[in-house]
């Protein structure tokens, strides 16, 4: 192991903020969720809804990059994005995906995992209207994903649609919804012997257990 390889394995913290049981997390996990996204705010944890997406290709292939949480609708985690670009491809070939928050401030992840489908167009037009105009326009210049041969061309763009002022939602754009069918519940503790509280969807039923660290 070279000298940068012993430097990282180095690096290590132990978590001592808090403890998690089954009777704390209730029934529902959808509702302990906002209850510890509502703690995470109070905390100030930077970021605090972003997420790491992860989908595969249809190649079987995994991509995960971090997206934002933009409502928690009927029990749907719902984020928005371009559907031509990968992330949206990928989810078109195979709507299974999965969902990290990551709150170091309190020593806490959320996974979730699900199926994903696209939100209504009047959701969708909602939240991009909702948004300042120059993210609308920027959801209007960019061809997500796609290869450009420089950022002129992307900033060319931006300001030709500035100057028309004529703003709408692309058809191409809009918010997906995960449906989750699993979430877990990490709490970090010393030793490495973590609390972790699973909560998997049987029917219309959740079903807690406990999951080894």
């Amino acid at each position: 192991m070279d000298s940068f390889s012993k430097n990282i394995a180095a690096i290590r913290q132990d978590y001592s903020l808090s403890s998690l049981n089954e009777q704390e997390t209730g029934d529902d996990p959808v509702l302990f969720f906002a209850k510890w996204f509502k703690e995470a705010e109070h905390a100030a944890c930077t970021e605090v809804n972003a997420m790491t997406l992860a989908t595969v290709d249809a190649q079987s292939r995994p991509h995960a990059r971090i997206v934002l949480l933009k409502g928690l609708e009927n029990g749907q985690f719902v984020f928005y994005t371009n559907y031509k670009s990968n992330k949206g491809m990928e989810l078109a070939a195979n709507n299974n995906a999965a969902l990290l928050f990551f709150w170091p401030e309190l020593q806490r992840q959320v996974r979730v995992e699900g199926l994903i489908t696209k939100v209504s167009p009047a959701l969708s037009d909602e939240y991009f209207y909702s948004r300042p105009v120059s993210s609308q326009i920027g959801a209007m210049a960019s061809a997500q994903s796609s290869k450009i041969a420089s950022r002129t061309i992307l900033e060319q763009k931006v300001e030709e649609l500035s100057r028309a002022g004529n703003i709408s939602r692309p058809e191409n754009w809009g918010g997906y919804a995960l449906t989750p069918v699993a979430i877990e519940f990490w709490q970090g503790r010393s030793s490495r012997l973590h609390d972790r509280i699973l909560f998997e969807k049987d029917d219309l039923l959740w079903q807690k257990s406990r999951l080894a660290p």
